[in-house]
């Protein structure tokens, strides 16, 4: 595509069918992203959550898109709501999470926009998968890569989940 952004998104899915529900993620995406590159799953431990918490499975996933940020951030908490995603309180489990990382070298700080997502750098649960597909991917912010940002965590590219 032409004029398009290359962005950066993670997913992750903590209740029932886990696989589906990336799958379902996946799906809906590929109907306005271009050229999408999908990551290997990822079973992580759940981070900064209340209580106990089944596993996640994560993965990451970059494509091009025309969007603008604002209409790409609706998709995507569309995409969330299609697939039954609820929000009874802060870091609640969730059958679907889909998070806007990076939109090209673009720097949004908005009242309920923030691009680059501003925890990402701190997450290996973002940061391996992403590496995976994308690890020359440079954060605006901080001027490093994806690679680098996870090295900077102490992380070495993990081995994919099983699921």
């Amino acid at each position: 595509m032409n004029n398009s952004t290359i962005v950066a998104i993670a997913l992750g899915s903590n209740l029932g069918d886990r696989d589906a529900h990336l799958d379902f993620a996946v799906s809906r995406l590929s109907q306005f992203l271009s050229d999408l590159t999908v990551s290997s799953r990822y079973d992580t431990a759940p981070v900064d959550v209340v209580g106990d918490q089944p596993t996640y499975l994560n993965a990451a996933l970059v494509g091009g898109t025309v969007l603008d940020p604002h209409a790409l951030l609706r998709e995507l908490q569309a995409i969330e709501l299609a697939d039954g995603r609820e929000r009874p309180y802060a870091n609640a489990p969730r059958t679907l999470d889909v998070d806007l990382i990076l939109y090209g070298q673009s720097i949004v700080d908005e009242l309920g926009l923030v691009v680059p997502h501003p925890r990402f750098r701190e997450r290996a649960f973002v940061l391996e998968p992403l590496a995976e597909v994308a690890p020359d991917l440079v954060d605006p912010v901080t001027g490093l890569t994806v690679r680098a940002l996870l090295a900077r965590l102490g992380q070495h590219p993990a081995v994919p989940g099983q699921s």
